[in-house]
């Protein structure tokens, strides 16, 4: 307790002395130099009072002391020595917040060294603190100087740069000097590449960073105030003009550096020549060389006065207006590379590079040129290039004695109709100089288009020099089915063959001959081509005709009947064609049609969209001459009733190489057929269908029967000659009625009852309807929903389809779908149905609980409120009375 007590005791006292008035200016000396602007702060704190507070500034100097400026009495200045420079401003006071100051001194003289004090007026309701606080002063002279050396205006790059500057001042205590090299590069700002000092300390731009580190600067200190910069290698983005700035720094109380004085003097502007400008590379004029001759071509290096520069070389060489291609390499070390026991490159002075080329050929003609990159040194051990300059390039022409031929085309055979053969001849005569080359051939097609039109050319195929095939992009399918064969017969004769010429093959054929000589390297050369004239291959087209009758060949005159017709092809301008036939219908004029079956040109029959169960061979079609189709519908039913008609499409076969059918079949032509209509009456019986209901409403938990009963008038068939598909639907009180929804339950023409997923109670489907669907009689189908529940309510009806057996043909046939109206089946909910059960299980209840409670009782009275010892009555009966 004793320590605590201690402790606040000391901190209370701490606190009480911590209060009051603080004044605080600078700690010093304060070392400024003469000529210069001084400024000193002065804040207060911890005061009462108004919170704008004042200043007075004093001199302190050989024991007598002077007013300066205040902030309330213009009249404070001491007459004698500092009215005359507050008036005219060079000394003045500026109220920095409502509790600091500053004295400011425009241009400080050296007797204006002293001790300054700043005060503020007391506004505190107790003495406390500190209202005064004292600083020296003292004002040095300018003795700085800064002397720069002029540096050579004018350098190539990779030259020294040496930038002198002689900075020097008087000894004083307590100040440092530094020394800035800058760069200033047109309308940039001036960069500082680096500065020494002050303590020593080199600080470097940082642009120059790496530079520096590189050992591309150093500095060069001589002593004696001459401060030296000097950089390596210049380079072109070093021109400019250069400033020299020398600061002289003091060292405040705390051991931070404070400029009083910093000087800049202009050394001069420096550009710097790029080596690219002054690199001249040239080589020998254009030279014309015979096949097997030797290419000497020097490339020369005019490098002016730099010593240091290391070459790289290339030989580049390009076909016409082609993109160089380089030949060979040799790097700044001397290493060739891309040379070979033909091509070789080699250094015959410092700055002169041979490049020899043995037993040339024609490949070699092109124009050669020479490029040159130049490289620098940017450290002991880093280059850097320095330029790229490449020669203007010469001629080279390799000249041979080529071949000579002529080019004839010719045609052996040309169509007159579509399909029929063509075929070219392509000869060359007159073969001069072609010694041990060879001859390729190219076939060529034109388009035939009008006269404004610009023709397209086609590649057909190729021969080429070692007589290999090569398809054309758009031939090449053609050509490996033997459509188009190329042959060389003789020598000299190059032959092209169209098997079966088409329409669109008609236009202007061309062949154009190479000459290929054998290359040095093992390959070929293609020495020359010559094109032949172009030969038209055109006939006039005849339109293919297609014509299709039908006719009727069995009438379908009732349900059951079997319909038959026949379709009729004729053909004209059609090259042995095939035919495909494909049947359709339509319920009446200008309704969509719709397909029942197809017979293609390889006598394929297809179902098309005949897929009516139980009928798939209700339906022929078949081949029964060379251009006749007959088709049968066998059964007629009412759905089937009205037009059929055929439509045919001719193909004509792509045929092999060898001229045999066997490639893929192309359309030609297409036509349809009149129309041939089933129309016989229903003369059968008329069905309706309606729906009886004993009871509407039911109670929950009873069954409820609905009968959908089929009436049948007309003419009534045999109990065996008519079925009847059957379907109940259900619509739930609140469900919207969806005229697509799944039937409840269904029973086919056979008997068989299937029921739909919302009539099959599962674990997730709590909802289903229990229902089941039988045949009482002929025509009556009795819904039964067992259990019925709320769920249950809603609209029934049922729906039925008639089928009718045809004595004739013994084929069932399907009449028009019957729907009945709708019959609402409700739940009866009565009050005392509802709460009968209630309240017999709460009578139940009470009457049981009584009784327990009645038992419980008797238990009680007779087990634990009974006398165990029993003690006779006495005879004499006063005493019996009294014990009583």
């Amino acid at each position: 307790m004793e320590n605590i007590f201690f402790a606040a005791l000391t901190l209370l006292a701490t606190l009480v002395l911590c209060e009051g008035r603080v004044v605080k200016v600078p700690d010093g000396p304060l070392v400024r130099v003469e000529g210069q602007d001084v400024a000193i702060r002065c804040d207060v704190s911890n005061y009462e009072g108004p919170r704008d507070q004042d200043f007075e500034w004093m001199m302190v100097q050989a024991g007598n002391k002077y007013q300066i400026v205040s902030t309330f009495d213009s009249r404070f200045p001491d007459a004698t020595l500092f009215r005359d420079r507050v008036s005219s401003g060079d000394i003045s006071i500026k109220k920095l917040t409502d509790s600091s100051a500053e004295l400011r001194i425009k241009k400080v003289r050296a007797t204006d060294s002293a001790t300054y004090q700043c005060s503020t007026p007391s506004t505190d309701t107790v003495l406390s603190g500190n209202y005064e606080a004292d600083v020296e002063l003292r004002v040095i002279g300018d003795s700085l100087t800064v002397v720069p050396s002029i540096p050579k205006p004018a350098l190539s790059e990779g030259e020294q740069l040496e930038l002198y500057c002689n900075a020097t001042r008087s000894f004083a205590e307590h100040t440092s000097l530094s020394v800035t090299w800058s760069l200033k590069k047109g309308g940039s700002p001036m960069v500082d590449i680096l500065t020494f000092g002050p303590d020593d300390k080199v600080t470097v731009g940082d642009s120059y960073t790496q530079r520096y580190a590189d050992g591309g600067m150093r500095l060069d200190l001589r002593g004696g105030g001459l401060y030296g910069l000097v950089v390596s290698g210049a380079r072109p983005d070093d021109q400019g003009k250069y400033v020299c700035t020398a600061r002289e720094w003091v060292r405040q109380a705390g051991g931070s550096l404070h400029k009083i004085l910093e000087k800049s003097e202009d050394m001069g502007k420096v550009t710097v020549k790029p080596t690219a400008q002054s690199l001249l590379v040239t080589v020998v004029k254009n030279t014309t060389l015979n096949v097997e001759d030797t290419l000497n071509l020097t490339c020369s290096v005019a490098t002016g006065s730099l010593a240091s520069l290391a070459l790289e070389v290339e030989w580049l060489m390009s076909h016409g207006s082609g993109s160089p291609q380089v030949l060979i390499r040799m790097d700044r070390d001397g290493t060739v590379t891309g040379g070979s026991a033909q091509l070789g490159l080699f250094r015959i002075t410092a700055r002169d590079f041979q490049l020899i080329a043995h037993k040339v050929e024609r490949s070699n003609s092109g124009q050669y040129s020479c490029r040159i990159r130049a490289w620098l040194p940017q450290s002991s051990t880093k280059w850097y290039q320095a330029a790229d300059v490449t020669s203007d390039p010469v001629q080279v022409l390799v000249t041979q004695l080529e071949p000579d031929y002529k080019v004839t085309l010719s045609a052996a055979a040309t169509p007159q109709f579509t399909y029929e053969p063509t075929e070219l001849h392509c000869e060359v005569s007159d073969i001069l100089h072609l010694r041990e080359g060879r001859l390729g051939v190219t076939w060529l097609y034109t388009e035939a288009t009008p006269g404004d039109v610009s023709p397209t050319t086609a590649t057909i195929a190729t021969l080429n020099e070692q007589g290999t095939l090569v398809p054309g992009p758009a031939y090449q399918k053609r050509l490996e089915s033997g459509d188009i064969a190329l042959s060389r017969g003789e020598p000299s004769v190059f032959r092209l063959r169209l098997v079966r010429t088409r329409t669109q093959d008609m236009g202007a054929y061309s062949c154009s001959v190479a000459a290929w000589s054998p290359s040095r390297q093992g390959g070929w050369e293609k020495a020359k081509e010559i094109p032949s004239t172009q030969l038209k291959v055109q006939w006039s087209p005849k339109t293919p005709v297609l014509s299709v009758v039908a006719h009727r060949i069995r009438e379908a005159s009732s349900a059951g009947s079997t319909f038959e017709m026949s379709c009729h092809v004729t053909g004209q301008n059609l090259q042995n064609p095939g035919y495909s036939v494909l049947v359709r219908t339509e319920e009446k004029v200008g309704a969509a049609s719709r397909k029942v079956l197809s017979l293609n040109a390889d006598s394929v029959l297809q179902l098309e969209e005949w897929t009516e169960p139980g009928r798939v061979d209700s339906v022929a079609l078949e081949k029964t001459g060379p251009l006749e189709y007959r088709f049968r519908l066998y059964g007629a039913q009412l759905s089937d009733r009205g037009l059929y008609y055929c439509e045919v499409t001719a193909w004509t076969r792509e045929q092999g190489g060898s001229g045999s059918a066997g490639g893929d079949w192309s359309r030609v032509v297409s036509a349809e057929s009149n129309k041939i209509q089933i129309s016989f009456e229903d003369t059968g019986p008329v069905f309706n269908v309606s729906i009886h209901s004993d009871k509407h409403s039911v109670s929950p938990g009873e069954t409820a029967k609905l009968q959908c009963i089929i009436a049948v008038q007309g003419a009534s068939p045999n109990r065996g000659d008519v079925s009847f598909e059957v379907q109940w639907f259900h619509y739930p009180v609140h469900a919207v009625e969806n005229g697509g929804a799944e039937p409840l339950i269904s029973m086919d023409r056979w008997g068989l009852v299937r029921k739909s997923m919302s009539a099959t109670a599962t674990a997730a489907n709590q909802s289903a309807v229990d229902c089941s669907l039988e045949r009482s009689d002929a025509h009556t189908y009795t819904l039964s929903v067992h259990g019925a529940r709320e769920a249950d309510a809603g609209e029934y009806h049922c729906t039925a389809t008639p089928w009718l057996l045809a004595p004739a043909s013994g084929s069932w046939s399907k009449g028009t779908q019957l729907t009945s109206t709708p019959a609402y089946l409700s739940i009866r909910l009565a009050l005392w149905e509802s709460m009968r059960m209630p309240l017999l299980y709460g009578v139940a209840a009470s009457v049981g609980v009584g009784l327990v409670s009645i038992l419980l009782g008797l238990m009680c009275a007779h087990c634990c409120c009974r006398n165990t010892l029993h003690t006779p009555r006495s005879s004499n009966k006063l005493m019996d009375l009294e014990m009583d």
